[in-house]
């Protein structure tokens, strides 16, 4: 098949021009000191101890003596580049909290739950292109459901996609459109953040496996800057920048992060991208801090990536399986304009009392086109297509107002959260389906790829509307070792949509729902800490009953013990065991003329036990590795055949270990050396279990060297080389009737420039 040319190549081949320039140009030292201001450590991050150490003291007597202010920040050593650029406490794997687990700054290891955190370090070191690249080597997850396709982060967090209502981002939800989501690149991420299990209780609906929350770049005081140039496997070229700074007294600071990509991915899968994040943050006081951000992006990728599929499994012919898309890459295409604006605020009254806000608006708009159709006959060899056109329309808003209180009572430190959240979503949802065109057909003994024609006209179409009011308490307290946090949420939903050519309401509930979960953890002084948890969820439904009502929300359940264990800050090991279960999950119960409608009867259990070490276990070698053992049964349905089966793509057994590997001094020192391991156990291809995708084992690999051991000259410079699926083993997925491949081998080399 022809590789296409897309508009945007030009436009990011003009920033891979500035790119190289900049590269190529030997700047002065002096130039890029910024006037070698000196670096103060107002945020730089503190190594976390074995233990935690917040609130150790009686905070009754800390507010007698209030801190005294002062706006002249204490000089410190300059800190080296990579100790600047990556946020880890230790510049290692593992992260010292998890901003999303709490909503406050409680350490990891005094956590009563399991999350995992993938810093920014890892990001860069095993080379990530996408949000289900970050989590893939993560405990409890799992990606690819649906095989390779771009167009959405497909993760599945203990057998639960959170595709769309667990996408998160900076602790605010990213609504879903009707057949689009907001798209994140993770280029302008500082780290990637899981909550294993139901998170209702901070934030709202959401589905009982949990949330992926994309941590955000934004302004610090010691910005390395950065340039990078991007070449790889099918045509990819790409060229990025991060590049902030701060005023002489650190109260106003900037960043401004960018990238452009062209090029395709496996199976002539489009893959461009211009994205630009600027954002300043504003500190008129050391008490009051103010960030204003925005994030502008205009993707183009393929609507439709599906493999020709006959009964639920690849076509098959003469005993060979052939592996054809069913949609055209040239006609097909899904472009994707989208644009979120907010602000964070942050005020301390006291040293009891802290104020935060964050809010953000949203709009997305794309369009949508590819074909598809079926086999007339079990035999046929002809695959006959229609064309199909969608577009997507949403707007959002999205705001959470948290006032966070630190006191004691008595020996018991508390840390208490109340906060009032407000989502607001709407979206205009386009669908155009055409007939059958015999010049579209694809003989599948010849196929041929190319056709051109107009795009199918709109049909049909509906407008949804959603609001969520949530309001939350959570309190952590603290009683010399022991650390307990409980939590309440109360909910209120709506939900109404439309047929956008009649105005005829189609569906409307109003419900509400109340979330609690509560957690006890002991922390020992040798870094064992075991603990215990309980938590509840609730998913609003958007299909109907026998009715034509919109069903009940689904509600989910876990019990979760587990021990973590850090003997020092860069060790931190976790396991833990669960019983997790959906109820009242929208079940398919017959058909009236026709339409389908379902009922509120399904019922999933999982329960599983899960590993996971983020470790440096020399001052070379550090890992992740990670075990996913998992036992999903359905266990209420109104499918016959699907009682006591597994959930379709759901793995018993998942592994993963990533090993790095850096020489710190001899000859090879700067040279750095990755190797990752992947494996999926076989998986059923639908909820009657009747036939089954093959595991797969896949293999990572990566290289980069650090040019400043070559001399001064060439302190910045670094280059680096990621394959990823290294033996090109393109796995056929199966789910539900239509079949995917998984993505097959790229390689990737990157040069970047860092002052």
């Amino acid at each position: 098949m022809k590789l296409r040319t897309r508009k945007s190549t030009k436009q990011t081949a003009l920033l891979c021009t500035v790119s190289v320039i900049a590269l190529a140009t030997d700047l002065p030292r002096d130039a890029f000191a910024q006037a070698s201001l000196p670096p103060v450590t107002v945020d730089a991050p503190q190594p976390q101890r074995a233990r935690s150490t917040t609130a150790t003291r009686s905070q009754t007597s800390a507010r007698a003596t209030r801190r005294t202010r002062t706006t002249t920040p204490q000089i410190s050593p300059a800190p080296s580049v990579n100790e600047r650029i990556y946020s880890a406490d230790n510049n290692s794997y593992v992260a010292g909290q998890a901003s999303s687990a709490s909503k406050t700054n409680t350490p990891l290891i005094d956590t009563p739950r399991s999350v995992s955190v993938i810093d920014r370090k890892e990001l860069d070191d095993r080379g990530v292109t996408s949000i289900p690249e970050a989590v893939r080597y993560t405990a409890g997850v799992t990606t690819g459901g649906f095989g390779y396709d771009p167009r959405f982060d497909q993760i599945y967090v203990r057998g639960f996609s959170t595709t769309t209502l667990g996408d998160f981002r900076d602790g605010l939800k990213q609504f879903p459109s009707g057949f689009t989501t907001f798209r994140t690149e993770p280029y302008q991420l500082n780290s990637v953040e899981v909550i294993k299990g139901p998170a209702a209780v901070l934030y709202g609906q959401s589905v009982p496996g949990g949330l992926v929350d994309r941590r955000s770049k934004f302004p610090v005081e010691n910005q390395v800057n950065e340039i990078s140039l991007e070449g790889g496997t099918y045509g990819r070229m790409q060229t990025a920048f991060d590049i902030g700074g701060a005023s002489s007294d650190k109260s106003l600071l900037y960043r401004l992060v960018g990238l452009g990509r062209a090029g395709e991915t496996n199976y002539d899968i489009a893959d461009e991208r211009l994205m630009l994040a600027p954002s300043i943050t504003w500190r008129p006081t050391i008490d009051t801090t103010l960030t204003a951000y925005a994030i502008l992006q205009k993707d183009e990728t393929d609507a439709s990536v599906a493999m020709l599929n006959r009964d639920g499994q690849l076509v098959n012919v003469n005993g060979a399986t052939i592996k054809l898309r069913s949609s055209d890459p040239k006609y097909d295409y899904l472009r994707q304009q989208q644009a979120q604006v907010g602000y964070k605020l942050e005020h301390r009254f006291d040293d009891v009392f802290t104020f935060r806000q964050h809010t953000r608006f949203g709009v997305l708009h794309a369009e949508s086109r590819y074909v598809s159709g079926s086999f007339a006959t079990p035999t046929s060899t002809v695959y006959d297509r229609g064309a199909v056109a969608v577009g997507d329309d949403q707007t959002s808003w999205q705001t959470d107002n948290a006032l966070q209180a630190d006191f004691a009572t008595g020996p018991v430190v508390h840390r208490t959260l109340f906060g009032v959240n407000y989502d607001h979503n709407t979206w205009d949802f386009k669908l155009g389906l055409g007939a059958v065109n015999p010049g579209y057909a694809l003989n599948i003994l010849n196929p041929v790829y190319g056709i051109a024609g107009p795009t199918q006209g709109y049909t049909s179409g509906s407008r949804s509307t959603q609001e969520q009011v949530g309001v939350y308490l959570q309190d952590q307290m603290r009683l010399g070792n022991w650390h307990l946090s409980v939590s309440g949420r109360q909910d209120w939903t709506d939900r109404t949509q439309i047929n956008s050519y009649t105005g005829a309401v189609t569906g409307a509930r109003n419900d509400n729902a109340f979330s609690y979960s509560a957690g006890l953890l002991y922390h020992f002084e040798n870094g064992i800490a075991p603990y215990v948890s309980y938590a509840t969820s609730f998913q609003p439904e958007t299909s109907l009953g026998l009715d034509g009502i919109v069903l009940a929300p689904s509600e989910g359940e876990q019990i979760e013990g587990g021990v973590k264990y850090q003997p020092r800050p860069d060790v931190l090991l976790t396991a833990s065991i669960y019983d997790l279960k959906e109820k009242n999950a929208a079940k398919l119960a017959g058909y009236v003329n026709g339409i389908a409608y379902y009922a509120s009867v399904g019922e999933i259990r999982v329960q599983g036990f899960e590993f996971e070490a983020r470790a440096r276990l020399t001052p070379e070698l550090e890992t992740v590795t990670a075990y996913t053992y998992s036992d999903a049964e359905i266990t209420r349905s109104s499918i016959a055949t699907e009682l006591g089966k597994t959930p379709a793509v759901t793995p018993k057994h998942t592994a993963s270990s990533w090993m790095n590997y850096t020489f710190l001094n001899g000859s090879l020192e700067g040279l750095g050396l990755g190797a990752g391991v992947r494996y999926i156990d076989a998986t059923w291809t639908s909820n009657d279990n009747t036939s089954r995708n093959n595991g797969y084992t896949l293999f990572d690999l990566a290289a980069r060297y650090d040019f400043a051991k070559l001399g001064p000259k060439f302190a910045g410079y670094q280059a680096s080389i990621n394959a990823n699926n290294v033996a090109d083993e393109q796995v056929a997925v199966c789910n539900s009737g239509y079949c995917y491949l998984s993505q097959g081998r790229t390689v990737i080399g990157t040069l970047r420039y860092r002052w």
